[in-house]
C-alpha cells in the first residue's frame, strides 16, 4: 500500500513537471495558447529587415502588443499588430522598426502623435519607418558617400 502511494506521488510530480515545461516553452516561443486579446492595426513597411511574428510592439519602452502576422502586399511588407484594448493609438502615430541592442531582436516602436483621434480596429498606421540598414551605412562610409 505504501508503494502505491509513493508511485502516485512520483507520477503527479512528473505530470506537474511536464505541464510546467510545456507552459514555459510556449511562453519562450512567444506563442499564445488561448489567443491574445486586443484589437488589430496594420502598418505597411518598404522593408522589415528581419522583423518576425511575435515581436514586441512598444510605446516608450513599455510592451503594448505583438506582431501577429507579416505578409507581402504589392512588394511591401504588411505587418498586422495586436494592441492591448487599454491602449489607444493616435491616428498620426509613427511605427518604426528598431533593434534591441547592437545585434538584438527587432521590435516595433510606436511614437504617438498629438492627435486626439484614435485609430479604430483594423485601421492602418499611415506613417512608418523601416529599420536602419547597418551594412548600407558601412558601405556608404567606406566609399565616402556619407
Amino acid at each position: 500500500m505504501r508503494q502505491a502511494g509513493l508511485e502516485f506521488a512520483v507520477g503527479m510530480f512528473i505530470i506537474a513537471g511536464i505541464l510546467s515545461l510545456g507552459y514555459i516553452s510556449t511562453k519562450y516561443a512567444k506563442m499564445e495558447v488561448f489567443g491574445q486579446t486586443g484589437y488589430q492595426l496594420t502598418a505597411i513597411f518598404p522593408n522589415i529587415g528581419g522583423l518576425k511574428k511575435g515581436a514586441q510592439v512598444e510605446i516608450a519602452g513599455v510592451q503594448i502588443g505583438r506582431v501577429k502576422d507579416i505578409t507581402l502586399d504589392n512588394y511591401r511588407a504588411r505587418v498586422v499588430l495586436t494592441i492591448q484594448n487599454t491602449v489607444k493609438i493616435p491616428d498620426d502615430a509613427i511605427a518604426r522598426i528598431k533593434t534591441k541592442g547592437l545585434l538584438g531582436e527587432k521590435y516595433i516602436d510606436i511614437v504617438p502623435g498629438g492627435s486626439d483621434i484614435a485609430l479604430e480596429k483594423n485601421e492602418s498606421i499611415r506613417e512608418t519607418q523601416p529599420p536602419v540598414d547597418i551594412e548600407d551605412l558601412i558601405s556608404k562610409f567606406v566609399f565616402g558617400k556619407l
